[in-house]
């Protein structure tokens, strides 16, 4: 019987609601990905449905991607971006950075949705510098072909090699499939495991069958194999599994529990460098 978890919903406050799959009590992480957050789908009304004030993060790069709607992303590099559909964010905390992120009014966009994961950086490079990188949909490698589309949005799959900055062995896709395309059968490597998470619709693997919400999950050396049971969108992320534990705090992420209360310090302090044009912020969790 194949593996899966299904997010648990979180209200991020004003009916802003999350789905939470990673971590999860039955897998802590896929490959190097410790978090994986499906937020939305909303309807856009105001432009302030999501209101993330700045924060920081150590350890670990995040990757925001959107399905639709618009998020203006701010940081502590002086970086100001808008995210729209088919985009993609790429942001390496390293050492520590502090960033914003705000929903934004466009008439083109009815709803905003979209997916967020983190990435923990190896433990030779969590103490790297921080730095910022965004791929328009035109940039990112693509495999078409009748009822599939696959856009590599990280690493290396299937041939295809993403011009994105990362720090170990991964794969990152987003992922178009409809009936007519039958069985996909994708083999891993003997070092790699994967996930594939339901953003839309459903599929069926493993002669089980997995609606929105749901993330399967595929062993080391395995076969991502499964069939499309309508118009669906899916998320493949996976890679070679971390060797080591992560500490885990707030949005803090390391090998060593020093380095998460020293950055805890840092934030109460005040002491993390600041995102030009914020002035609020979220205070440390008790």
């Amino acid at each position: 019987m194949t593996r899966s978890l299904h997010g648990h919903s979180k209200d991020l406050g004003d009916n802003f609601i999350i789905r939470r799959v990673l971590p999860a009590m039955e897998k802590r992480s896929i490959g190097p990905f410790v978090f994986f957050d499906h937020f939305g789908p909303v309807p856009v009304v105001t432009g302030e449905e999501l209101v993330v004030r700045a924060h920081p993060h150590i350890g670990l790069a995040t990757i925001t991607f959107l399905y639709d709607g618009v998020i203006t992303h701010r940081d502590s590099l002086k970086v100001e971006m808008d995210i729209r559909p088919n985009e993609t964010n790429w942001m390496v905390a390293g050492s520590g950075i502090v960033h914003s992120e705000r929903s934004k009014f466009d008439p083109k966009y009815e709803i905003l949705e979209g997916i967020q994961t983190w990435i923990a950086l190896p433990k030779e490079k969590e103490e790297i510098d921080p730095s910022f990188e965004h791929f328009s949909e035109g940039e990112m490698p693509v495999l078409k072909k009748d009822g599939l589309v696959f856009r590599l949005l990280g690493g290396s799959f299937l041939g295809l090699h993403s011009p994105a900055t990362v720090h170990s062995p991964l794969f990152y896709a987003d992922i178009e499939v409809n009936p007519s395309v039958g069985e996909v059968d994708w083999i891993l490597s003997d070092k790699e495991e994967a996930g594939l998470y339901i953003s839309r619709g459903s599929i069926e693997s493993g002669d089980e069958s997995y609606g929105t919400g749901s993330m399967v999950l595929f062993e080391k050396g395995s076969s991502v194999k499964f069939k499309a049971k309508q118009n669906s969108r899916l998320m493949l992320l996976g890679g070679e599994p971390l060797t080591e534990k992560r500490n885990l705090f707030w949005n803090f992420v390391s090998t060593r529990q020093e380095a998460i209360e020293r950055a805890k310090e840092r934030w109460a302090k005040d002491e993390f460098p600041k995102v030009p044009g914020e002035t609020d912020r979220i205070p440390l969790p008790k």
